[in-house]
């Protein structure tokens, strides 16, 4: 894959992450619908778009994936729902990639991977960046929202892990999501008594699930494979970036000197961890 093609498939992976972000968040603070049901209908719809794309690929999704990244993408999705009900789109997107950073980091480093001095600086500038954002000086979320957000962050981060060296990352996609499909059906099931149905919910939960997730994670499974895990983890910092700009223009979230400081913080780190990689 050529170096302009990794990063144009890498930028449309971070809009995709960062659409999610913004769908799950709209939907639970401008509509009715409870989190069980977004995420039920999000992880279906996704189910279902992909399991067409694979039937016109005449491909078997169930004979790719594995139930170990199915569940690490179940948590991931549930636990990002709930903790959305309170947390802004940036600082939970923030705070959600910053657990996946923290999870694949670590993972990368007893893999073996290390960073140039270079990569360490920029790592250091993303990182001050994303403490400057969740800050004390904005509304600070409860502790169980927090705790399912940085819960979500690491379950996307091993999710991300089992997705590297797949040899067919879409049929992968899809068999993740069709194994998670009946863990989402019991999840509705449990939460059935506190059920709240809403069309425009239900329409940001489908665009959640077969657009930016169903699309935005084959890329990514995709891109995965071209880039060390310390280099995927710092990437997908960028993500909460563009979530926190969206949630300005769209859910008129504030703008802050801090979000301008630590957006140049953060990007300007990934450009030097992208820049300077080891070959």
């Amino acid at each position: 894959m050529t170096k302009l093609r990794l990063v144009t498939l890498t930028t449309m992976t971070m809009i995709a992450f960062a659409g999610n972000s913004l769908f799950c968040r709209m939907a639970l603070k401008e509509t009715a619908i409870d989190a069980a049901t977004f995420t039920s209908v999000r992880l279906l719809s996704a189910a279902v778009m992909l399991w067409l794309l694979m039937s016109l690929q005449r491909k078997a999704p169930l004979a790719h994936g594995s139930w170990r990244s199915a569940t690490a993408l179940f948590i991931y999705a549930v636990s990002l729902s709930f903790a959305y009900r309170s947390i802004d789109t940036g600082a939970g997107a923030l705070m959600l990639f910053g657990a996946v950073q923290a999870t694949m980091l670590i993972a990368g480093f007893i893999a073996g991977e290390r960073m140039t001095r270079i990569q360490a600086v920029g790592f250091v500038s993303a990182m001050i960046g994303l403490v400057i954002l969740v800050s004390p000086s904005v509304e600070a979320p409860s502790v169980l929202d927090s705790i399912l957000m940085l819960g979500s962050g690491v379950a996307w981060g091993v999710y991300s892990m089992f997705g590297r060296g797949q040899p067919h990352p879409a049929a992968a996609t899809a068999g993740n999501f069709l194994r998670a499909a009946p863990m989402t059906v019991a999840l509705s099931l449990i939460a059935l008594p506190w059920l709240r149905l809403d069309m425009q919910g239900v329409l940001y939960a489908v665009l959640s699930g077969a657009v930016t997730s169903a699309l935005g994670y084959v890329l990514w499974y995709r891109v995965l494979q071209h880039m060390r895990a310390m280099t995927a983890s710092t990437v997908q910092l960028s993500a909460p970036v563009i979530a926190a700009i969206a949630g300005i223009l769209l859910l008129d979230e504030a703008v802050t000197r801090d979000l301008l400081v630590s957006s140049v913080l953060i990007l300007g780190g990934i450009l030097l961890v992208l820049r300077f990689g080891k070959r």
